[in-house]
């Protein structure tokens, strides 16, 4: 037996999809908001959605320097996105519905009441993990 063998993958834990209701303005045929299925990203798509999102800024009064700067609502936005499995985001006929060209387009279209959006994003961060928002982090190092 390997000193590792506890690390295998097939020891791995596999994490399960998980709904929430994303809007109460669609709904069944009984009234009850339609179940979203969520599922778990991972550390690389994480981070290849943070660096998709992340972009150079000036720095004022630095001639010439520039820091990082992450797109919060752009990365929030991309993250929800990649974890919707259902409804399908990329569903043509579904964005066509809403004139959205892009999965981000059509969340915002499905989800267009701002409460909801919000309730939607920290839903999201908790279900991948963060114990606490984004937006709270920021906040929290702003301090």
């Amino acid at each position: 037996m390997s000193k590792f063998s506890m690390f295998m993958k097939a020891n791995k834990k596999v994490k399960e999809n998980e709904g929430y209701a994303a809007t109460k303005s669609l709904c069944d045929a009984g009234g009850k908001p339609l179940i979203w299925e969520f599922r778990h990203i991972s550390s690389k798509e994480n981070n290849d959605i943070r660096e998709s999102c992340t972009g150079e800024e000036p720095i004022p009064g630095r001639g010439g320097m520039y820091r990082s700067k992450l797109k919060t609502g752009q990365y929030i936005q991309k993250m929800i996105a990649a974890s919707v499995v259902y409804p399908d985001l990329y569903d043509a006929e579904l964005q066509d519905s809403y004139g959205a060209k892009t999965p981000e387009e059509l969340l915002y279209a499905l989800v267009d009441d701002p409460g909801e959006y919000n309730e939607l994003a920290a839903f999201v961060q908790r279900f991948q993990g963060f114990d606490t928002s984004f937006e709270e982090r920021v906040e929290q190092a702003k301090n």
